[in-house]
């Protein structure tokens, strides 16, 4: 079996993985213990995160012509990488990593790609300061019962 054939499959899982994606977000995870490593999967998995780790040349091939490209042109995919695809909430993957990071700092964001614009690593950590959908909706709706609370009050 010639080495393109082999190589094949895994740029189109990650085509795959990213086709529907909110948010992507490239990692260096180099210099994480292995305790450390399994936490950070075991929080994305429960934030419904596919965390995964890839050669730079298959995420190179498996981002050309999408809204991923962008991250091909910079110097990102450089050294160890692994990437953070979430198809639900935009936020999500670089909040849980940026969250992560506090304790293990060896983690870092290098870029990421949220609902088809590129950030690098200073406008990923913005990003990871949004509050979740539910967050919000919650603050939304205490913000509009407040005033209905306040006046039964009086």
């Amino acid at each position: 079996m010639a080495k393109v054939e082999l190589k094949t499959p895994v740029v189109d899982e990650i085509s795959a993985n990213i086709k529907d994606a909110q948010s992507v977000v490239l990692v260096d995870y180099r210099g994480l213990t292995v305790e450390q490593d399994t936490a950070l999967r075991k929080q994305l998995r429960e934030a419904g995160i596919t965390y995964k780790v890839y050669k730079n040349t298959m995420m190179n091939f498996a981002f050309k012509g999408t809204a991923c490209e962008e991250l091909c042109k910079h110097p990102y995919l450089e050294g160890p990488s692994a990437i953070a695809v979430s198809t639900t909430d935009a936020t999500a993957p670089a909040r849980v990593i940026s969250n992560f990071a506090k304790t293990a700092p060896a983690l870092e964001i290098k870029a990421g790609v949220v609902e088809g614009i590129a950030y690098d690593a200073k406008g990923m950590e913005s990003i990871a300061k949004i509050p979740s959908r539910e967050e919000l909706l919650s603050k939304l709706l205490g913000s509009i019962q407040s005033p209905i609370t306040n006046f039964a009050r009086v």
